[in-house]
């Protein structure tokens, strides 16, 4: 925890401006340095550490509480009381709804609320990343002065209620989410690393893979916070886990027809007909350029999959009346790569029958696809009995598994997000 006074150059008026830190995990260093570079606070001379958030609070014009979702009741709760009079707050959590609701019943009434939430991990250079900003309870020359302050993150500022903020977030990653912690659970319990045979290869499984590792090697806390405490969300993993349910029965019981149905209406009503396709004329991804990215060996002959992760991603979000590209403004090139590979079977009506035709014809990935089906279904569950332990403990364990090959895959899913960039450039 920590708040230091400014000695640099800055907007007139704001020349002892003091901005305060409460809560130093990875985004929470992040921004110290981000803002100790600019000459607002946390960097040698400009630094001052102190003993507890009530010492944050009290010497703080502007208070970010930077800690998890699930704890930021109790954070605010404890020190918000102790808020200098006529001072800002703002956090930057995942899920805005329980961060609002505590600033409104904790914080006495003087205070102003500015929000904001950094859509990025904190490994990601922010310039040119949306940061959403939500102007809560202030004055437009209090945020103004937030605005000031965050300028030096060089993000896209973008401008939301908290309401508009949690219901973007869930749309733009709560499937998706699911959909690759789903992966790793299912690679995990047939205890295979899928790079490390013919199974999975090529462009989108590279996407797969790579993005599935990504987010197994963050912190639990990470996914869980959107995940159980955001409404939205919670109603979407929920669907998620039925439309995969659904999709893996039609699989199954050979209904060839019934399948090829709901999954055309489905790319219909997300993408648009050939006549009205939502999707840019260039495609998000290159399935060419993917290739030089697998963690393994390229075999000679490539199995096809039914891609049912997928295939349940657009029957989803047909469901709910989804429609990803709504939110460009709010995506992140992580989320551009997980709608590219989505776009990429679906905007292709071979590769997308070739995928129904091995779901009904192929058994080759049957017992892989009834082992995701099962972790669609336990992360849904999950996620409906609220149990933030219950996630940690399905997320650690199949952490570990693949831990050891996280700086490889971490060295390659870096080499391709870099030349993702630049072929859109």
């Amino acid at each position: 925890m920590a708040a230091a006074e400014t000695t640099m150059a800055v907007p007139p008026g704001m020349e002892s401006f003091t901005v305060g830190l409460i809560g130093m995990g990875d985004m929470g260093r992040m921004y110290a340095l981000r803002l100790a570079a600019a000459g607002w606070s946390f960097h040698n001379e400009n630094i001052t550490i102190l003993r507890n958030g009530h010492l944050v609070s009290r010497a703080s014009d502007y208070i970010i509480y930077s800690v998890e979702a699930a704890a930021i009741g109790h954070v605010v709760k404890q020190y918000g009381p102790s808020t200098k009079q006529g001072a800002i707050v703002g956090g930057q959590t995942s899920c805005k709804d329980p961060e609002i609701k505590a600033f409104e019943e904790f914080l006495p009434d003087d205070v102003e609320i500015v929000s904001c939430h950094s859509l990025h991990g904190p490994s990601v250079d922010t310039h040119g990343q949306p940061l959403v900003l939500i102007k809560h309870r202030a004055s437009d020359e209090s945020f103004n002065k937030v605005e000031a302050v965050l300028r030096c993150l060089g993000s896209t500022h973008v401008y939301l209620t908290a309401e508009m903020h949690d219901r973007i977030t869930a749309d733009t990653q709560a499937v998706t989410h699911v959909a690759f912690l789903s992966m790793g659970k299912a690679w995990h319990a047939s205890q295979q690393f899928p790079w490390e045979g013919a199974r999975y290869v090529g462009g989108i499984e590279n996407v797969k893979i790579n993005l599935m590792l990504r987010i197994y090697a963050q912190k639990w806390h990470v996914y869980a916070g959107l995940a159980i405490m955001n409404p939205e969300a919670r109603r979407q993993i929920a669907q998620y886990a039925a439309s995969t349910t659904d999709l893996y029965k039609l699989m199954l019981e050979g209904r060839a027809d019934e399948l090829r149905q709901r999954v055309y209406r489905a790319r219909d009503k997300v993408f648009g007909t050939a006549e009205q396709a939502m999707w840019e004329e260039a495609p998000l991804i290159d399935d060419n350029l993917l290739d030089r990215f697998g963690l393994g060996e390229r075999p000679e002959s490539i199995l096809p999959n039914n891609h049912l992760s997928l295939l349940a991603m657009v029957d989803c979000w047909s469901e709910l009346g989804i429609a990803p590209y709504d939110h460009m403004l709010c995506s992140t090139p992580l989320f551009r790569l997980r709608l590219g590979v989505v776009e990429s079977v679906f905007r292709d009506t071979a590769k997308l029958d070739e995928a129904l035709r091995v779901a009904i014809e192929d058994n080759t990935f049957r017992s892989d696809d009834l082992e995701f089906t099962f972790a669609a279904r336990g992360w849904a569950e999950c996620v409906n009995l609220g149990h933030f332990e219950t996630w940690r403990e399905r997320f650690v364990v199949t952490q570990n598994f693949f831990k050891p090959r996280f700086p490889e895959a971490n060295k390659v899913g870096n080499a391709m997000m870099k030349a993702l960039l630049e072929s859109r450039r």
